[in-house]
């Protein structure tokens, strides 16, 4: 059996609303599964999720 790397997980949390965001973080917010207020969604950490958090880090909890 091959050895699967697995990458790390994490939870992110939306904690301020998107009221007032730029489209893009609104589709941002929506790619990452978020649809609303509270609400916590656990992904893989690959490279594309990471930048996709940090772009909107001011509008989310991340969790190991």
């Amino acid at each position: 059996m091959a050895n699967i790397n697995k990458m790390a997980k994490i939870k992110i949390t939306q904690i301020k609303s998107t009221i007032g965001s730029t489209k893009r973080q609104k589709l941002t917010m929506q790619a990452l599964g978020i649809k609303k207020m509270h609400q916590t969604v656990e992904l893989e950490a690959t490279p594309q999720i990471l930048g996709m958090v940090k772009k909107l880090e001011h509008l989310l909890k991340v969790e190991k």
